[in-house]
């Protein structure tokens, strides 16, 4: 879409996920953000709104604000926000997974006790998968996946600090990449635009993938 992330609002978000749950065939998980609201009653209203009307199979709620000074919701209020979306998506009748996530890791706070006693409150108001964004340390992802078993924990992986088989090992039900594959993807496009400017030589193309390849991979529309 063009803008930074968090700055895609929620009627274009909505869009987006009925065009993306449209075009595949496997189940489509939607970062959720913060709710789109701040209270309760408006995390709810929005989850009901994307849990019946845009085909998405689960979503994600998080407890960080955007506010550098106060970068968390109050403890009470994010497991207010939580539990009314729990209580949204068993009213619309969908089925939608519900995820709930804290951000202490990649905002500044990186306290596990914090983080764990936030999940495990989470997974208490209704969250079907915990996840902590930003942790690295195979002994903390343990003790997350440890505090709310048996309820799935989900790590995000951005960079090489584990292999699948050892998150698999430390007992890690779901990994996502975030936004990793496609920062490849930039680092591939920068390094040859790069070399354009800078040397006025091509010789990155040389590992450009062939179009019959990118077709196969994406499918055809």
């Amino acid at each position: 879409m063009g803008r930074a992330d968090n700055q895609v609002p929620l009627d274009v978000t909505l869009e987006r996920l009925q065009v993306i749950s449209a075009a595949v065939e496997i189940p489509v998980n939607a970062d959720f953000e913060g709710g789109f609201a701040k209270e309760p009653e408006g995390v709810g209203a929005n989850v009901t709104w994307a849990a019946t009307n845009t085909g998405i199979a689960g979503l994600s709620i998080e407890d960080s604000t955007g506010d550098p000074s106060q970068p968390l919701f109050d403890y009470t209020l994010a497991v207010e926000r939580i539990r009314a979306a729990r209580q949204a998506i068993d009213a619309s009748g969908s089925g939608v997974l519900l995820t709930a996530r804290s951000e202490g890791f990649i905002v500044g706070r990186p306290d596990l006790d914090e983080t764990i006693r936030r999940l495990t409150a989470f997974a208490d108001a209704g969250a079907e998968c915990l996840y902590a964004p930003g942790l690295r340390s195979m002994s903390d992802i343990k003790a997350v996946v440890d505090a709310v078993a048996p309820k799935p924990v989900n790590v995000l992986v951005g960079s090489d600090f584990a292999t699948v088989a050892e998150l698999a090992t430390a007992g890690v039900r779901r990994i996502s990449v975030g936004g990793a594959l496609a920062r490849s993807a930039w680092a591939g496009f920068l390094a040859a635009a790069r070399e354009i400017a800078e040397r006025g030589t091509f010789t990155s193309f040389t590992q450009a993938v062939p179009f019959p390849e990118i077709n196969g991979a994406f499918g055809s529309l």
